[in-house]
């Protein structure tokens, strides 16, 4: 668990953390819930489709085509 300096505070909306709670297990910390949670996704997957949405948007351009 980390020390209380390593802590940090996010902002987000009631609806969010309960949402987030629903995901733990019991006794299971947010931050616990979200590292699981990040560690499921697949990184490759979501840079593709991260790179998509990019080439979706008219403003940016791939290093090939420039």
């Amino acid at each position: 668990m980390a020390s209380t300096a390593d802590q940090t505070t996010i902002p987000t909306t009631k609806s969010v953390r309960d949402r987030l709670k629903s995901y733990g297990q019991k006794g299971e910390t947010y931050s616990e819930i979200l590292e699981r949670l990040m560690d499921a996704v697949d990184k490759g997957e979501f840079m593709d489709r991260m790179y998509r949405r990019l080439e979706e948007k008219d403003q940016f351009f791939s290093l090939d085509e420039i």
